[in-house]
């Protein structure tokens, strides 16, 4: 090849190999919010919460998280839903606020109790609680103050007050999971899942119905099938129970005028007096209505100006419907359907199977007791007079609803990872403070020789 060949054909090479060495790279365009980048956040956002979940201490985190924000809360919307009959009552906005604020102080002790006690020796004390309980059922019979037609509490001066109803659940709860767990193995046989449990509970509801209190004696029942049922009895039991509980509340329903015009203000209400019968539920609902998406402010709401009968008590979620709208109402969904979630996630992580079936049941029936009362404010279901679990002014209620999370919260630090967890890692400053003790491993009790029956 000559020179003059060789030449041109390095500047051909040249001219065809300098537009590529000349282009500028395109810069990679970062992922906007467009569909790919959206499921790209989605996906980065669930892979974060997977790993955090499974986190040996991410159910004690959560049940400590939804105690405190449902407190507080409560705290605020006790506090705006009370201020104008407090001060139509007494002259001050705060008495009923300041008498909820100190129960809290026995509130946090019992929480505290809840959480440091250890579960051999709350499960040792179960029937003496179940024996306490039932008495104090027969003494506010006999010795207890009537307030709005029901004989149901101990005045304690002129400002204070006690429902034993509210601390029987506890009882029932810890002591049919003691005897139920022993029966485990033959729950299949009606006779063991029956008795003792289900005679003892209609003894309690008997007392219940005498004060008379529907409200709670829908709750005991709550407790019982829930027992039943996480303890693993027949499903034929299941219904036959469920068949005489509606009996039951059928033959109550027609037994007083007042429960019979509920009942009625419920399936017509066009056909009741709104001023009477039907008052309280059109009220609730006219409040829920001004609310709106995000509410008329909080405490600007108009239905506590004496237009709604018990608004920091048993219609508080109307309040909170109307001065936070659908935002704050989905709050207060979301934190009871965090805790059932907790609640079931601690029960399956348990290695105790009392503690087991504690947590579940508690988990059951704190969470019903929530979603009946926020189905009677919003109109699905008669109006019962069950409170919203730490959102509801009631002393007695928030202090054995406190002991209640502090059980809960102590079955967290039981998970067997948790456990763990503690032992390599240490307890934080605040467990010291609190003086909690290490956790300890479920140990199984050493079998025992089974008798004719099968029962160990």
């Amino acid at each position: 090849m000559t020179a003059g060949g060789a030449g041109r054909t390095r500047q051909a090479t040249s001219r065809q190999a300098t537009p590529r060495q000349a282009r500028p790279r395109q810069p990679r365009r970062p992922a906007g919010p467009g569909p790919t980048g959206l499921r790209a956040a989605i996906g980065r956002t669930a892979t974060a919460l997977g790993q955090w979940l499974r986190r040996p201490l991410t159910s004690l985190h959560l049940i400590l998280g939804v105690f405190g924000l449902l407190t507080l809360f409560g705290l605020v919307m006790v506090l705006s839903a009370s201020s104008v009959e407090s001060f139509t009552a007494g002259g001050s906005s705060y008495s009923v606020f300041t008498r909820q604020l100190m129960f809290c102080v026995p509130g946090l002790f019992m929480f505290w109790l809840g959480l440091r006690i250890s579960p051999r020796r709350l499960r040792a004390l179960a029937p003496a609680t179940l024996v306490i309980g039932m008495v104090s059922l027969v003494a506010v019979l006999l010795f207890g103050v009537e307030r709005g037609g029901s004989k149901a509490w101990f005045a304690i001066g002129e400002s204070f007050s006690v429902q034993p109803s509210e601390a029987i659940k506890v009882a029932l709860t810890l002591w049919g999971a003691h005897v139920l767990v022993v029966r485990r193995a033959v729950m299949h046989r009606w006779k063991y899942a029956l008795s003792p449990v289900v005679p003892v509970t209609v003894v309690l509801l008997t007392l219940l119905v005498l004060q008379p209190d529907l409200g709670m004696t829908i709750s005991l029942g709550i407790v019982l099938v829930a027992l039943l049922f996480f303890a693993g009895a027949p499903v034929r039991l299941m219904l036959a129970l469920s068949g005489g509980a509606l009996a039951g509340a059928i033959v109550l329903a027609l037994s007083a005028d007042y429960r019979m015009s509920r009942i009625t203000a419920f399936l017509n209400p066009d056909s009741v007096d709104p001023l009477r019968a039907g008052f309280q539920a059109q009220q609730a609902l006219y409040s829920l209505a001004d609310g709106g998406l995000f509410g008329v402010g909080l405490g600007q709401g108009r239905a506590k100006w004496s237009y709604l009968p018990n608004a920091h008590n048993d219609f508080i979620f109307a309040i909170i419907g109307e001065e936070l709208g659908f935002v704050g109402a989905f709050a207060v969904l979301a934190l009871f359907a965090t805790l059932a979630y907790t609640g079931i996630r601690i029960a399956a992580r348990n290695t105790d199977p009392w503690f087991k079936l504690v947590v579940a049941t508690s988990t059951t029936w704190l969470v019903a007791q929530a979603a009946i009362n926020i189905a009677y404010v919003v109109g699905l279901l008669p109006v019962t007079g069950l409170q919203l679990p730490l959102i509801s002014s009631g002393g007695t209620s928030l202090v054995v609803t406190m002991f209640v999370f502090g059980v809960l919260a102590n079955a967290a630090r039981h998970e067997p990872e948790a456990i763990a967890a503690l032992k390599q890692q240490g307890q934080g400053r605040v467990a010291r403070l609190l003086r909690l003790q290490l956790p300890e491993p479920y140990r199984a009790p050493a079998a025992r020789p089974a008798d004719r029956s099968g029962v160990r």
